[in-house]
């Protein structure tokens, strides 16, 4: 860094001596311990003539600020299933540029200690990535837990390390459903099936919002409420918007035979979900409903579709209203 007081560098010229033309090529060895960043490097001819050159130090590894595994299903990340397909997702960065990037899995798919990651924009959970790996297996069997895997990355001037302590939870147990209810709005007709009553799912831990709407991330949306008359107990069915495909919440039987005359719809509702929960609000109906004269109790049979956020499908045991029997709405 000082033609003058500079440390003297071991290494060679090429051509030796230097030919009379001035030109030559100059190799020289950086001691260890030398700090990253840019130095000066002199050469200092036999007549006192100087000619320097800058060289930049790194000799710092490409930086992991976040990595990921997502089942293969896409939706949340950080769960996953034994047997299970999934990808290695990872935010790299090196001002050198990174060369390559690898994930060791082995403890959740033995023997992939270096799977390759390539680079790319990826968007996992509202957070972005910039490598991810091609579709991997879960092993089978593979007990329910927190697994660890780890990321290496190497920058452009060969500088290599590894970043560990990313972990995934592995949970094998299906959802089921755990409760249905009902609740009147304020002011409405307790026993009538109205604007603004609600119908609430409950499962027994969170559902993958996706598995139930495509492209549905748990948000209010617009669905369509069926109230179905059935002699062996008035229904209810959850639609879409456009009242054309019905969404796997199952069926709920209302336990009674008089909440109406006749199938109605509620257009304009609303569903939303929250942690275990999904709650639908009526909107508009499609015509008069009755007012039911006495008590009953719901059972809802869960739809097999939905699963959770480890792709676990959700079971179709049948769910008994818990509480005392009721009138709904």
């Amino acid at each position: 860094d000082d033609p003058d007081t500079g440390t003297v560098l071991a290494g060679s010229i090429s051509p030796d001596p230097v030919p009379l033309d001035g030109q030559a090529s100059v190799s020289v060895t950086l001691p260890n311990g030398t700090s990253d960043g840019t130095h000066d490097v002199y050469a200092v001819g036999s007549l006192g003539t100087v000619a320097s050159s800058s060289v930049t130090v790194d000799t710092t590894p490409p930086t992991v600020s976040a990595a990921a595994i997502q089942k293969n299903q896409g939706g949340t990340a950080g769960y996953l299933r034994q047997g299970g397909q999934y990808r290695v997702y990872a935010d790299v960065s090196d001002p050198q540029g990174v060369s390559s990037v690898t994930a060791d899995v082995s403890a959740i798919t033995t023997g992939q200690t270096a799977v390759p990651l390539v680079a790319g924009t990826y968007v996992v959970g509202g957070v972005t990535y910039n490598y991810r790996s091609a579709v991997l297996t879960a092993d089978t069997p593979l007990a329910e837990g927190t697994r660890t895997f780890s990321i290496t990355a190497t920058d452009g001037l060969g500088n290599t390390g590894t970043q560990g302590g990313f972990t995934v939870t592995v949970d094998n147990t299906p959802p089921t459903g755990a409760d249905i209810q009902t609740a009147n709005a304020s002011g409405g007709v307790v026993g009538r099936a109205e604007t603004g009553d609600t119908i609430t799912y409950t499962f027994s831990e969170p559902i993958e919002a996706q598995s139930i709407l495509s492209g549905w991330n748990g948000g209010p949306t617009t669905v369509t409420v069926r109230l179905i008359n059935n002699g062996g107990g008035d229904r209810v069915q959850i639609w879409n918007a456009a009242n054309t495909t019905q969404l796997p919440l199952g069926l709920v039987v209302l336990g009674r035979t008089d909440y109406t005359n006749a199938n109605r719809t509620f257009t304009s509702s609303t569903m939303v979900m929250s942690g275990t929960t999904v709650t639908v609000t009526l909107g508009t109906p499609s015509g008069a409903v009755t007012t039911a004269a006495g008590n009953g109790t719901m059972t809802w049979t869960p739809s097999a579709t939905p699963y959770d956020r480890a792709a676990n499908a959700c079971l179709t045991t049948v769910v008994t209203e818990s509480g005392a029997a009721d009138r709904e709405f």
